[in-house]
């Protein structure tokens, strides 16, 4: 696609339909709406807040959202049809690197363990009596990847030695305390959640295990951003300055108070603002700073490119799930992580900033 696409004329005929899951890293989705970005360029949007990544995919998938905030891996997987009918989706922005950690139960603390070593330690002397419960978020997740990484780098076979579960991120903390989880990986603010109710403790983040993996993208049919290419651009543009916003340190405050809310993510801004400063509480008196703990836009994280592809193929192919795996290749990952839309996008909001520019301009010569 080499035409330029007008977004400051595209007909504000509809409402287009976003879904979220309530997590920290939703914010470019909301904040877009809270700054008037969607309106900027020429967009109507009602937000749908989800429970989890499952409802999300058969959404896009059935064309009751045309866009979602989604797993770096879920379009991949759609389109592969990993879990549901085979559907073509892409990504044309990412919406964010890291902002997950994988937390701990109050009762492995107390059973003494403090690390991945001593977690070992701790299985191996439950071996004959209990299997310890782990929760991640999806199967094509970061999260998965991200627990099975640190488990095996401490000897703990993910496959034999645990059990691993999907569970919806906001549903985290809350098993975690009733005892049905022993530890879960997901994104914040329910690791924080989790600590804040001495339910749990941080053990370790994304961001010291794997920097710079992409973790979320803006996921669409292949059709709907065919058939609605303007419309498509616009929300890339609209959602790409909402991340350059949300990386700014100065505005966390306003970001972790609208996420507050209860239509959005619900939880008080004090733990939203954890994650969003990257300056944690562990739990067990232990608070410190994480270098890089969200990345919404600098350093070329929007930019979906062949490395992130390359990532995200790398989960699909990790998670067992692919009967074949010789198809998981560039060729896939070029189709699906589409940078000529995202390149498109960004020359949208060069656009439509100039046209701003002259708007105003031309309003400073009408007479009073």
């Amino acid at each position: 696609m080499n035409k330029k696409i007008q977004t400051s004329k595209i007909a504000a005929a509809r409402t287009l339909r976003v879904g979220f899951v309530p997590l920290t890293d939703c914010a470019p989705l909301v904040m877009a709406q809270e700054l008037g970005l969607y309106k900027k360029f020429g967009l109507r949007v009602h937000l749908s807040r989800e429970l989890g990544w499952a409802t999300v995919r058969d959404k896009i998938v059935h064309g009751e959202l045309e866009a979602a905030h989604a797993l770096a891996a879920m379009p991949l997987a759609a389109t592969l049809g990993l879990g549901s009918a085979p559907v073509d989706c892409l990504a044309s922005l990412v919406l964010n690197l890291h902002g997950n950690a994988i937390t701990l139960s109050a009762d492995m603390w107390k059973r003494g363990v403090r690390d991945g070593h001593s977690l070992r330690e701790a299985i191996r002397a439950v071996r004959h009596e209990k299997v310890f419960t782990f929760g991640v978020v999806f199967p094509f997740s970061s999260h998965r990847q991200l627990l099975r990484k640190w488990l095996s780098a401490h000897g703990i076979d993910p496959e034999r030695d645990v059990r691993v579960v999907v569970v919806p991120p906001p549903q985290m903390a809350a098993n975690l305390k009733a005892g049905n989880l022993d530890g879960f990986c997901s994104g914040e603010p329910w690791n924080s959640v989790a600590v804040q109710s001495r339910a749990g403790w941080i053990a370790a983040t994304s961001a010291e295990l794997e920097p710079g993996h992409p973790e979320k993208v803006l996921m669409v049919r292949k059709q709907y951003a065919e058939r609605h290419a303007a419309e498509h651009a616009a929300l890339v543009a609209a959602l790409k300055e909402a991340c350059e916003f949300c990386d700014e340190p100065a505005n966390f405050l306003e970001i972790a108070t609208t996420l507050a809310q209860p239509e959005f993510v619900g939880v008080p801004a004090e733990i939203l603002l954890r994650g969003l400063s990257g300056k944690l509480d562990y739990g067990n008196g232990v608070t410190r700073p994480v270098s890089d703990f969200f990345v919404f836009h600098r350093d070329g994280a929007n930019e979906p490119s062949g490395d992130k592809a390359a990532w995200a193929l790398q989960l699909v192919r990790a998670s067992g799930f692919c009967t074949e795996p010789s198809g998981l290749n560039f060729t896939l990952g070029r189709r699906v992580f589409r940078n000529d839309l995202y390149q498109l996008a960004a020359q949208n909001i060069s656009q439509t900033s100039n046209q701003s520019i002259h708007d105003e301009k031309k309003s400073d010569l009408i007479p009073v």
